[in-house]
């Protein structure tokens, strides 16, 4: 059965590269031994660390919730099989500096026991926000690489509708090969978590975008579309041209649209799901699984069995080179992730993250060669996906000019490797692009840490401020009161003297009428005095 016509367009640059999948594909997917020891970084997403459940000593069941979400932007970790938390401490993570983070050590029982977890029914009939929660409490992310919280990306269209749902199959990075095994086994089960996508977000069509050099996995897709008589599925084969799995190359590609820069699909009403989070989202709703494994291919010339396998998540690289082979002699180098945008590791003593789909192995990998001037030939900018201009990028990210390089949207590349690989000058352009956004993203967390401690001193001299306003109101008020209680007494007193005066003033009227009646009475008497003194005298 051949994939649905579809018009296709093209995007601007990318490269024809050799494929090298064929090595890995030739078995099928193997599943890897219970490991004695798996090591779980509580932050395996983009966002906030996962806040831990469990302490060292506890016991815990396969599938058990080990670190819950700790904002909107962060995913839970569950425990990939039974066993007992053996220690909680940094530990290195797959990072080329050798990066630690907060980590679970889980001592496997080897029962493999699980927690009780049950499928949902007639899921098309659930409110979409209570399988969007399900995907959340899931820890599902985006297992294409970015690890983005997928329960968010579900979340856009309550702002945006979203009409076209893209589900990328192509994975066009050379030696990963885990999307094209996975289309091919669980091509049922890829379907099945397309339905629910487009339920949860009331999308009207799907589109799988599946390169043309995976003919079987194509079969196999159109297939299941068939047996699910699904009328708003399908199946677009598209050229093998990296990066055309890169999510708005992917875009341009099926819909001829662009995504602003800056902008999100869903402001195009456009949503990109890898098809391998499409499975795990069918895993969640149908059989109540969380996210504790996934594919990874295990290849390249310097590991002697290729292959694909399906990997408990914290399992040691270490294991899975043992499981295929292990090294061959000239094994040289250490690749998380394809030759363009893979990270070199320095150890395979390092845990499978959600984050990992391939660990490549390079035989006899020559020394990098030395870096020469630019010599302006313009061979990135006309590589570019993004229609950048990686020259100028380039030299604004080597003399620190952080504000230039913005002006010149780095934040618009998607570090796919393109412009290091034809610079005839050996310039690892790549690595300035990483490191001028690093510098950005720390400065712009030391501005919200600054803004922080601005607004807690504000708040603090806020409350300073106003608990001072309040002590000098309450000694008003007290003073207020007190002089009113002066007042008051004073005018008690007055009335008092008040009610008192009429007494003591007709006590005094009486008084002074003794003492005028007594002078009145000496007067006269002194008066008969002297006429009987003078009767007396003419006597």
């Amino acid at each position: 059965m051949s994939p649905t016509p579809h018009h296709l367009w093209q995007f601007h640059g990318g490269l024809k590269l050799q494929s090298h999948k064929a090595m890995s594909t030739a078995r099928p997917v193997a599943k890897t031994h219970l490991p004695a020891k798996l090591t779980l970084p509580v932050q395996q997403h983009i966002g906030d660390a996962a806040n831990l459940l469990v302490s060292v000593g506890d016991s815990v069941l396969k599938g058990q919730m080990l670190a819950e979400a700790s904002s909107d932007i962060s995913a839970p970790i569950h425990a990939p099989t039974s066993g007992i938390i053996t220690d909680i401490a940094e530990y290195p993570i797959p990072h080329p500096s050798g990066l630690k983070l907060i980590c679970l050590v889980l001592q496997s029982d080897g029962n493999d026991t699980w927690c009780e977890h049950q499928a949902l029914e007639n899921p098309l009939s659930t409110p979409p926000e209570e399988l969007r929660q399900r995907v959340r409490q899931a820890g599902i992310v985006g297992l294409g690489g970015a690890t983005f919280p997928t329960s968010v990306k579900l979340s856009t269209h309550a702002q945006e509708p979203i009409d076209t749902l893209i589900l990328n199959g192509a994975e066009c990075e050379p030696y990963i090969s885990c999307d094209d095994m996975l289309m091919r086994e669980q091509a049922e089960a890829v379907i099945s978590g397309s339905q629910l996508i487009q339920y949860i977000v009331s999308a009207r069509r799907c589109l799988i975008a599946v390169e043309d050099n995976k003919p079987e996995a194509i079969e196999a897709l159109q297939q299941a579309i068939k047996n699910s008589s699904s009328q708003a599925i399908e199946v677009i084969k598209i050229p093998t041209i990296y990066p055309t799995g890169g999510e708005k190359q992917l875009i341009k590609v099926l819909t001829q649209q662009e995504v602003p820069s800056n902008g999100l699909p869903s402001d195009i009403g456009i949503l990109v799901q890898n098809v391998a989070t499409a499975v795990t989202i069918h895993q969640a709703i149908n059989t109540g699984r969380p996210l504790i494994s996934r594919i990874v291919t295990v290849t390249g010339e310097g590991v002697k069995q290729p292959q694909n396998m399906h990997v408990l998540l914290g399992t040691p690289i270490s294991e899975l080179i043992m499981q295929c082979g292990g090294y061959h002699d000239a094994a040289s180098k250490l690749i998380m992730g394809g030759p363009m945008m893979g990270l070199a590791l320095p150890t395979d003593q390092l845990p499978i993250t959600k984050a990992c789909n391939c660990i490549l192995v390079e035989n006899n990998a020559a020394e990098a060669p030395a870096t020469l001037p630019c010599i302006r030939c313009g061979a990135c900018a006309s590589v570019c996906p993004a229609q950048l201009l990686p020259q100028q990028l380039f030299w604004h990210a080597s003399s620190k000019n952080f504000d230039m390089v913005q002006d010149y949207h780095l934040f618009d590349c998607i570090e796919c490797g393109c412009c290091s690989h034809v610079c005839p000058s050996q310039i690892p352009l790549v690595q300035y692009y990483r490191f001028a956004k690093t510098e950005i993203w720390n400065q712009e967390r030391e501005r919200i840490k600054s803004d922080h401690a601005r607004i807690r001193h504000d708040f603090r001299q806020a409350r300073l401020d106003r608990e001072k306003k309040e002590r000098e109101e309450k000694l008003r008020k007290k003073k207020e009161l007190l002089k009113k209680k002066k007042r008051a007494e004073e005018a008690n007193r007055t009335t008092a003297d008040a009610e008192v005066d009429p007494k003591k003033a007709a006590i005094d009227a009486a008084l002074q009428r003794v003492q005028a009646k007594k002078a009145a009475n000496a007067a006269a008497e002194a008066v008969s005095g002297k006429e009987k003194s003078d009767e007396q005298a003419k006597q």
